[in-house]
């Protein structure tokens, strides 16, 4: 079996490169600026049909305005593409399932194979094929695309274009309604079946496959060190690269969790012992991981945690001196064999990350305890890396959060891309 994948509103969500550099052109070309509704036609059909078509160019200024465009999309338009989330965990899926996947798009070679490398896609694809010399009939790109005795072939797309390519090849279309296109548009070109979201490719192609396994991973820090924000950049960065993520808490993330978590935090309950401490975290993480975690990851989807069982193991075991053998005993059926694939270490002094964690806001029931108690805990995180070095991902967090954010980004998506392998 083959599938066929166009580029721009199946893969990537590719208007807003597209959009600024339509813009660029016209300003440069010394035009009106183009409004809304004739940028968003520009998806889909050739660049320099469209030029005559929807901003009445001649053959001759349609070929200087492309040259114009690619001025600037080869040298930042093609970064501003987002790969839909969801699409990575459908390709695994029909990959894994004996697909042989390609894509067949409109847009030159050039740009097309900078995009699917940057994003990490190219190594799933075994034909890629673009237009040349100005030619993007889909139904010659489609055949072009194809060895002899296919099989079974499916070419799925967004636009009329993609369609009616499918049918001129005798070829199976897929629309996909999240793209530019719409249901009325695919339908009339001939879309045999139709997917509303990513996902929903791979289940009405390979229905019986099982999904690709996702991942997991957790990210430590003293309290102030910015997990928080970093977890938001981060979630952003992977949603770029087409990964659905799911983000969540401990303690919390689940309605007993949350339950748990006001319990823990909670000013009031200073007398609460080290032991009562323990256990209730281990018992809101055993909800975590059944409730949420584990089901996500066998989903193909990527889980980033706000602290997990190594945090325990610092503040109870380190920090309360409760030891870290005993508090990872009390969190052995908690977490049930489920570990982190990788953990983001945010690497900041325990002083300074308090400094900033009390200039935000006022301080919950842990982080009122001394000096000796965070000293402790900062030393018990570091003690977990000096085991695990291999787990952690160790990033230095006194910088700006765009520095941190942007090392923390490019570890994770080398680890995750890796693994796609």
């Amino acid at each position: 079996m083959w599938v066929l994948f166009d580029l721009d509103g199946t893969l990537t969500r590719s208007e807003e490169g597209i959009w600024n550099s339509v813009r660029y052109t016209a300003e440069k070309l010394g035009l009106p600026a183009p409004d809304a509704e004739t940028l968003r036609r520009f998806i889909g059909p050739p660049l320099s049909w469209s030029f005559q078509e929807y901003m009445g160019m001649t053959v001759a200024e349609a070929e200087e305005a492309q040259r114009v465009y690619r001025e600037r999309y080869n040298r930042v338009g093609y970064l501003e593409n987002r790969v839909y989330p969801g699409i990575r965990a459908a390709l695994g899926r029909l990959s894994a399932a004996g697909a042989h996947l390609g894509v067949v798009t409109g847009k030159p070679i050039g740009p097309t194979r900078m995009i699917l490398d940057h994003f990490g896609l190219s190594h799933l694809m075994e034909s890629v094929v673009s237009a040349t010399d100005g030619h993007a009939e889909k139904e010659l790109l489609i055949r072009q695309a194809l060895p002899e005795n296919p099989g079974e072939v499916w070419m799925v797309g967004d636009r009329r274009f993609d369609m009616e390519g499918a049918v001129g090849a005798g070829v199976h279309g897929l629309g996909v309604t999240y793209g530019y296109g719409s249901e009325e548009e695919l339908l009339a070109a001939g879309a045999e079946k139709l997917a509303h979201t990513p996902r929903e490719i791979a289940e009405a192609i390979c229905p019986d496959a099982a999904w690709r396994r996702g991942a997991f991973l957790s990210v430590e820090g003293m309290d102030g060190s910015g997990k928080g924000t970093q977890i938001a950049m981060l979630r952003d960065a992977l949603d770029r690269f087409g990964f659905e993520t799911l983000c969540c808490r401990e303690p919390g993330g689940t309605p007993i969790g949350e339950k748990i978590r006001g319990i823990l935090l909670d000013r009031a309950n200073a007398d609460m012992t080290d032991e009562t401490e323990a256990l209730l975290y281990a018992a809101a993480r055993a909800q975590l991981v059944r409730e949420v975690i584990r089901p996500a990851v066998r989903e193909g989807k990527v889980v980033l945690c706000d602290r997990f069982v190594d945090s325990s193991v610092a503040y109870q075991g380190g920090g309360r001196r409760l030891g870290v053998d005993r508090v990872l005993e009390i969190n052995r059926p908690a977490v049930d064999g489920t570990m982190p694939d990788w953990t983001v270490w945010l690497d900041l002094d325990h002083r300074k990350a308090l400094e900033r964690r009390k200039a935000a806001s006022e301080p919950d029931r842990l982080e009122m305890q001394d000096d000796g108690f965070h000293a402790r805990t900062e030393a018990a995180y570091r003690e977990l890396i000096r085991r695990e070095p291999e787990r952690f991902v160790t990033v230095d967090a006194d910088r700006s959060r765009e520095a941190v954010s942007e090392e923390l980004g490019r570890e994770v998506l080398s680890r995750l891309l890796e693994a796609e392998r």
